[in-house]
């Protein structure tokens, strides 16, 4: 049996990490509204724009005409992986990169390359790094002060490698939030764009006879654009929130174990102190007797 001061000390230990961990807990849970309301406030401009530009496409006569709906046989892709900047939020930076793996083993086993990673977060940019065979572009500066216009920089990067004809698909892995206790990890396709999906969102109007200048075409084209950019935004909002959600729940998980733990520490304790007095008692009995 542990001695008294080994536990003691250990309940020291214990009861230290815990004031951390709760402290961490409170952090979190304020940046988690914070990113919160940024989700759900940049959400029902997403769908309003995605309706708007399904509305327009359902309207037109034939294709759409535009380079970044481009079908073309897969052979060179890129990947754009959502990750956080610093650790102790369970599992959400693991499953991130085992997708990311998962998803590179797959388009490897069909001959096609992965010529460039856009790391978001430097626990991506640690796990790419490891792994020595990708081009690795660190963005991970965007996640400290993210903003739209930086995100919309690296949307109109990959928008034009796509349309160069350097690459042939660009990727998003990321985790969606859908509330502080859910966050989903999602991959989807950033490009091409795929105009059909849009023009079936719910809401969406077709055949409706706008007068349009300079002309419906022009209008969606101009549309597209805004729409790859905020949707990249919205996928780096929406990775902020489920980071931030992920790391109150690790911190509740390791308080409660924490208190889980100085019960049981207190316990022990408390009956090796019992035992100790006994012990005394009896030396003491012992000792009298013997005098005796």
């Amino acid at each position: 049996m542990a001695s008294l001061k080994e536990v003691k000390t250990r309940i020291a230990s214990v009861n230290s990490t815990r004031k951390i961990t709760s402290a961490m807990k409170m952090v979190a849970s304020s940046k988690l509204h914070r990113a919160q309301q940024a989700i759900e406030s940049m959400r029902p401009y997403e769908r309003q724009l995605t309706r708007i530009m399904s509305t327009f496409v359902g309207s037109m006569e034939g294709e759409v005409d535009t380079a970044y709906a481009a079908q073309r046989d897969v052979k060179r892709v890129v990947i754009v992986l959502f990750t956080s900047n610093s650790s102790l939020c369970g599992g959400y930076n693991a499953n991130a990169v085992k997708d990311f793996v998962k998803k590179v083993e797959e388009y490897r086993s069909h001959d096609i390359e992965i010529c460039r990673v856009y790391a978001m977060g430097k626990k991506a940019t640690e796990a790419v790094g490891k792994l020595k065979n990708f081009d690795l572009v660190d963005k991970s500066a965007l996640l400290d002060h993210p903003s739209y216009q930086e995100a919309a920089k690296v949307a109109s990067e990959l928008m034009d490698l796509y349309v160069k004809g350097d690459i042939d698909e660009v990727d998003l892995i990321y985790h969606h939030f859908k509330s502080a206790g859910t966050q989903i990890l999602t991959t989807e396709t950033f490009l091409p764009i795929d105009l059909h999906a849009d023009s079936t969102e719910e809401g969406a109007t077709n055949n409706l006879n706008f007068i349009v200048e300079p002309s419906m075409g022009d209008i969606v084209n101009q549309l597209i654009p805004k729409s790859l950019h905020l949707r990249l935004y919205t996928a780096l909002l929406d990775s902020l929130a489920s980071e931030h959600a992920a790391r109150v729940i690790a911190m509740q998980v390791a308080t409660d174990n924490a208190d889980d733990l100085l019960r049981e520490l207190t316990l022990t304790y408390n009956k090796t102190r019992q035992q100790a007095i006994t012990n005394e008692l009896l030396d003491i009995a012992g000792g009298s007797a013997a005098q005796q």
